[in-house]
């Protein structure tokens, strides 16, 4: 009856409709999105690069990386810049196509993930610890493979490292054109937006040997998780903010603007200094940069670093990274939750991060790893947490 009933057309008309002017597939998105993967994979290929010996494998064998994110960074910059500035690219074009390009990098990442799965069955590969669980859901969803390779080109280091994080880059420079465009100029948290993440992707190219001692490389497969992490999560959640101040205009006061590069700055030290001590130890403990520290030595005849940065807290790089992800987000001013999606999801994944790297090295050292929390009782903020 009338009471209990829902008339469709009423329903219908509560639902949300997509933004004006955008449509959520079309094959000129399509295209786009393959050719950029075409691109950035040509590219990869053909620019010189370094080499770099990865971690000892359970096999008992390196693999060998080529390493050339900068580089390709580079070159994309600069045709990118001559595109725009001779007329012939409007970058600008992702805003309205925002929605179509992010369905064609989600079914390009899940037939991506389908070829891994069904190509980790073929031959004698290396498993991941965990990724051969013989649940297939799991399996697919975390990797089977941990290092899936088509001849010396290694799919999982290419793609954390090339397509997501410089495409990424073009969406907010896309949003910033945008806006220059509709405006006649680039605002103050557009600015400090682009120029924060610009310097995030710059940094993870620039230490892009770094990424081969992560859990991403070293422990994680290369399934659905990470492919889809790193070509749709990365550059179409990453880029909210950029997107978020083009469509919502925010006009910020100086001592707003001024608190919020302070907190970058602060989130960046802490960030980079921590990483780089970290690396300089593992390196070489006699290095004169961190010959001071002091550490622990563990039964494993490894040693664990507990003054410096790494004494202040187990994962302090994450406290950087946090206090950047507030810097990304603040421009957005405080109206509105949405655009602190990432900072809060954000904090939640560096917790949860925290935990499971809790697990990893409890069961890696065993008493050492009770005498080191001991020395160092805090997580990721000091005092609190």
């Amino acid at each position: 009856n009338a009471d209990v009933c829902i008339r469709l057309n009423n329903l219908t008309a509560t639902l949300p409709a997509l933004p004006a002017g955008m449509v959520l597939f079309s094959w000129q998105a399509c295209a786009v999105y393959l050719g950029w993967m075409a691109y950035t994979t040509l590219l990869h290929l053909l620019l010189p690069g370094i080499r770099k010996e990865g971690i000892l494998l359970p096999d008992n064998t390196r693999l060998t990386y080529k390493l050339n994110g900068m580089r390709c960074f580079l070159v994309t910059m600069c045709l990118v810049g001559a595109g725009v500035y001779s007329g012939n690219l409007d970058l600008g074009w992702v805003h309205a196509n925002f929605l179509a390009l992010l369905t064609a990098a989600i079914i390009f990442s899940n037939t991506l993930s389908v070829c891994l799965y069904a190509g980790s069955f073929v031959g004698n590969k290396t498993l991941a610890k965990g990724g051969d669980s013989g649940n297939w859901v799991y399996d697919f969803f975390i990797g089977r493979e941990l290092n899936p390779r088509i001849g010396g080109f290694d799919l999982k280091v290419f793609c954390e490292l090339v397509p997501g994080l410089i495409g990424w880059l073009l969406l907010d420079l896309g949003f910033a054109q945008r806006q220059f465009q509709t405006t006649g100029a680039v605002s103050p948290a557009m600015g400090l937006v682009c120029a924060f993440q610009a310097l995030y992707v710059v940094d993870a190219l620039w230490f892009e040997t770094a990424i081969l001692t992560t859990m991403d490389v070293t422990t994680d497969g290369f399934g659905f998780m990470l492919a889809f992490g790193d070509l749709v999560w990365v550059p179409f959640t990453y880029s909210l903010q950029a997107r978020y101040i083009l469509e919502h205009p925010k006009e910020l006061e100086g001592w707003f603007l001024a608190l919020i590069l302070a907190i970058k700055v602060a989130g960046y030290v802490v960030f980079r200094g921590s990483n780089l001590e970290k690396n300089w130890f593992r390196n070489n403990p006699d290095d004169p940069r961190v010959k001071h520290l002091r550490y622990l030595p563990t039964e494993r005849g490894t040693r664990l670093i507990v003054s410096g940065w790494w004494g202040v807290a187990r994962h302090v790089n994450y406290l950087g990274d946090w206090l950047m992800a507030w810097a990304w987000c603040l421009p957005c001013g405080v109206d509105d939750i949405v655009p602190y999606f990432y900072v809060i999801y954000f904090g939640i994944l560096l917790v949860h991060r925290d935990l499971r790297d809790g697990e990893a090295c409890k069961e890696k050292y065993g008493k050492d790893w009770d005498k080191y929390t001991a020395l160092v009782p805090y997580r990721l903020i000091p005092y609190v947490y």
